[in-house]
């Protein structure tokens, strides 16, 4: 039984450093200020807690139809050209330390539209609408694209079961934290909005943590 946990771990988790990071990074980006979070909290004060909710789940059928796309896609890359999966682990690491940077210059400003709305959309609505800020937001694709594979080394042969391990756990780990933003939502807003000193060290835990891992991802391509 033991042995056969081992293998299953080896086949759908990356090794414990690069799990460990992945945690933390998904940690930082769940309480970092973004258009999701906008539309979580501005549905939930607005319209009530149920449609932060089906937003949410909206959210994450996105990101599970991204973590599908980038499994499949990435697996064949790194099957078909390894030298092509390292640019883009490359080009993923600048992105990252491109986000850092923009974290840092928007210091303590986070900016959210809370204004009322007298319009109370339906549930499938507001839960369609957290589907299409995914899928239709270029930023997240480009996230996910560049982001995932920081997980993955080029020639693993379980690197598409990977993939959607981490896409499914990026789920997990996030949405506790979601929710009781959402459960939060009146106290959150106002805290984020009056409060400098909370966007801004949201803002530099997402620089630190990433320009961290983007400069450990580039020197271990040098290494290489």
């Amino acid at each position: 039984m033991m042995a056969y946990l081992a293998d299953l771990s080896t086949i759908l988790l990356p090794n414990p450093a690069l799990l460990a990071a992945f945690a933390l990074a998904t940690i930082v980006l769940a309480i970092t200020p973004g258009p999701d979070m906008a539309l979580f909290l501005s549905r939930a004060l607005n319209f009530g807690r149920a449609h932060g909710f089906a937003a949410l789940a909206g959210a994450c059928s996105g990101i599970l139809i991204h973590t599908l796309l980038v499994a499949l896609g990435i697996s064949v890359l790194i099957a078909t050209a390894p030298t092509a999966f390292l640019v883009l682990k490359i080009v993923g690491a600048l992105y990252l330390i491109w986000l850092a940077i923009g974290a840092l210059r928007a210091g303590n400003n986070v900016q959210f539209n809370f204004g009322k709305s007298t319009k109370q959309p339906s549930l499938k609505k507001s839960y369609l609408t957290g589907v299409g800020i995914n899928l239709l937001n270029p930023k997240i694709v480009l996230f996910f694209m560049t982001f995932l594979p920081q997980f993955v080394v080029a020639g693993d042969p379980y690197a598409a079961h990977k993939l959607f391990t981490l896409g499914i756990l990026f789920i997990v780990i996030s949405l506790p934290l979601t929710v009781a933003m959402i459960a939060g939502a009146d106290w959150l807003s106002k805290a984020l909005q009056k409060s400098k000193w909370i966007g801004r060290a949201l803002n530099y835990s997402f620089a630190a943590v990433f320009t961290a891992f983007a400069a450990t991802i580039l020197t271990a391509q040098a290494r290489h």
